[in-house]
């Protein structure tokens, strides 16, 4: 599967322009082409959600011509010129919640009894329920066939004449089928007005507001009576307003809101602020209850992190704002204590069960976590752990899963393109505002000198020293104390993987023995040589050297630091030396002491090495075409920390 690994991130700051809103760019779409005139629409979002409406429009018999930036969409007047039509929706919720009753309402009277539209999508979307909104259809009149199982796509819809003038829809699984109603309504009520009621509790009533709101923006107006029932006054209909401008996407807008709380900041968004007509932005509310400092503006939005440095633990009914809440559930690993979240029974019918998605994936970085049918707790681990996040085909559970990494650990999105939904440039944006931990990677052949010159530059920087040659030393020396042949490629990995050692400063201990001079004898550098090229061992050390980038920064030193462990390093070194000067400096380290040594073996040995380790199969040694090539066979010692501390110097801040 296709993934991508996001390093540890120290901070986070900056601005960050939203693209389009999602919620309003699929609304303006439909009501653009249902409506009389041309719409230019302008700051449209392009993702994989608004193509399917999009192209559905299209298939529909609308006439859509880009214009610049801008999307031209020649209004059909209220009724669909094309229906004989095969939509396909993906897994849009909104595009077929609303298609739908566009489409009933242009298949009233038409006198084509061959007219037929179907609408299907990916597999979820076959299981994500529509049966409440086809059930107030067929109150009007609607002749709708299910091609599946019956309260889910795919479904056929037919002609037949509406006459009803009152429907009513259940409002506690989805305000899209509220949406869907009010967006079709003028094209029903021509004669007489239609009056659409509300059973039991509207959920996402700031979704509503928005359907009203760009309703009236084309000409139409709805009266209400609170929450429970809609009255659409009959003869209006849709005109063009000429040039609408799309919103910045609010529920985007979340995840880098609570970068800005969880790294510091401060982080900007601009595109949605006080002025905003989505129910989302007061996502911040939601922040600033956990103590993050926020600002506003009429078109953005200020993120920072509490002034206390530490989140608070929060308890809030989020029925208002469930996609954005979504954002909440990773928020609540840095807080000081459990945090539920509540009333979000809709995450269940999503792009995925997201209550169930969001508890698992929680649960791998290492949270306790209570799901209900309504409602989840989140219990912060006392440390984030590394993980590997399944994101179920959803774009949000990859979006803010990203937060993680502002804890300190490595996290491994799979399928990362599935925000394409909504973001296709999400994890590049992220990416600008997210500064990662620091690495400076040193590369090298055997007794180059790495080991010297990394422990002398990370003093320097104030980075903490990782010598990776030390791990595959201790698997060697922990073999052979059990008396495993260093060619058992599966007895080594498994001993890699529980490696009992520990670093403390500059002394090095495997399962509490001292064993810092051990590993530095020529038996146990020539055993490392030899099971660092199997590739189970390397595997199980993989992760484990990535550990120890944390904090201010890494200077780590090894033969695949760079190119392998830390392709993504800041600052990578190559740093060798002709075999002549390496084997005076490992006789010369020998010696000192104490330990026999002979010239022509060394060069013998270190010329194998070399041999081995440039050509094993796994991670060869070579340099990277982005590092510095550093020769030493005429250095001192200083010359080379001053050389590296000269290329690293800008990641001290």
């Amino acid at each position: 599967m296709e993934f991508i690994d996001l390093p540890p991130m120290r901070s986070a700051a900056g601005t960050v322009r939203l693209p389009g809103s999602k919620s309003i760019s699929n609304r303006v779409l439909l009501l653009a082409a249902l409506a009389e005139g041309d719409t230019l629409v302008e700051a449209l979002l392009d993702s994989d959600d608004t193509r399917v409406m999009r192209n559905a429009i299209v298939a529909l018999g609308v006439a859509v011509a880009e214009e610049g930036d801008a999307l031209r969409v020649s209004g059909c007047g209220g009724r669909f010129p094309q229906l004989k039509a095969d939509l396909f929706v993906g897994n849009s919720g909104l595009s077929i919640r609303t298609l739908v009753p566009a489409i009933v309402a242009s298949l009233s009277g038409c006198d084509d009894q061959t007219a037929e539209v179907r609408l299907a999508g990916v597999p979820r979307m076959h299981e994500r329920p529509i049966g409440d909104l086809v059930d107030g259809l067929k109150q009007l009149g609607a002749a709708v066939e299910w091609l599946g199982q019956e309260g889910y796509p795919p479904l056929a819809l037919k002609p037949a004449r509406l006459g009803a003038e009152r429907v009513s829809v259940r409002g506690n699984v989805s305000s899209q089928f509220l949406t869907g109603l009010l967006q079709a309504a003028p094209l029903v009520a021509r004669d007489k007005p239609l009056v659409i009621e509300v059973e039991g509790e509207l959920i996402s009533r700031p979704y509503v507001e928005i359907t009203l709101n760009l309703m009236a923006r084309f000409g139409v107006v709805v009266e209400r009576d609170g929450w429970r029932r809609f009255v659409v006054p009959a003869g209006q209909r849709y005109r063009s307003p000429g040039r609408i401008a799309v919103e910045g996407d609010a529920s985007t807008a979340s995840y880098f809101l609570a970068a800005g709380a969880l790294g510091g900041g401060p982080v900007r968004v601009v595109g949605a602020g006080r002025q905003s007509i989505q129910g989302d932005v007061k996502f911040a509310d939601a922040l600033a209850a956990m103590g993050a400092q926020i600002t506003w503006g009429d078109d953005w939005i200020e993120a920072r992190a509490p002034a206390s440095g530490k989140l608070k633990a929060i308890d809030l009914d989020l029925n208002h704002i469930p996609d954005a809440a979504m954002t909440l559930a990773v928020a609540a690993l840095f807080a000081d204590g459990p945090s539920t979240l509540r009333n979000i029974g809709s995450w269940r019918v999503k792009e995925t069960d997201r209550i169930a998605a969001m508890a698992t994936e929680l649960r791998k970085l290492g949270a306790t976590v209570e799901e209900y049918p309504e409602s989840i707790t989140v219990v912060p681990p006392a440390e984030l752990h590394r993980g590997v996040i399944d994101t179920y085909e959803d774009h949000r559970v990859a979006m803010c899963f990203s937060l993680a990494t502002l804890g300190g650990p490595y996290v491994r999105i799979n399928d990362p393109k599935c925000v394409n939904k909504t973001f296709p440039e999400y994890f590049a944006t992220f990416a600008g505002i997210a500064t990662p931990v620091p690495v400076v990677g040193i590369d090298g052949p055997s007794a180059s000198g790495k080991g010297t010159v990394g422990a002398r530059a990370a003093a320097a920087l104030g980075f903490d020293h990782l010598d990776s040659g030390s791990l595959y030393r201790l698997v060697a020396l922990a073999g052979q104390r059990q008396g495993v042949t260093l060619d058992d490629e599966a007895a080594l990995a498994r001993i890699a993987n529980a490696l009992p050692a520990r670093f403390d400063g500059d002394r090095i201990f495997l399962d509490g023995d001292d064993v810092t001079d051990a590993i530095r004898s020529e038996a146990c550098s020539v055993g490392a040589s030899k099971v660092a090229v199997l590739p189970a061992v390397r595997e199980a050390l993989f992760w484990r050297q990535r550990a120890y980038r944390r904090g201010r920064g890494l200077v780590a030193e090894g033969r695949d630091i760079g190119s392998v462990i830390f392709p993504d390093a800041q600052v990578k070194i190559f740093l060798t030396a002709s075999v002549e000067a390496r084997a005076d400096r490992r006789y010369k380290q020998l010696i000192s002491k104490g330990m026999p040594a002979n010239m022509d073996d060394l060069l013998s040995d270190l010329r194998e090495r070399d041999a081995r380790d440039s050509q094993r199969a796994v991670a060869p040694l070579k340099k990277s075409e982005d590092a510095a090539l550093l020769d030493t066979s005429e250095m001192t010692i200083q010359q080379a920390v001053d050389f590296v501390l000269d290329k690293a110097g800008r990641l001290r801040c």
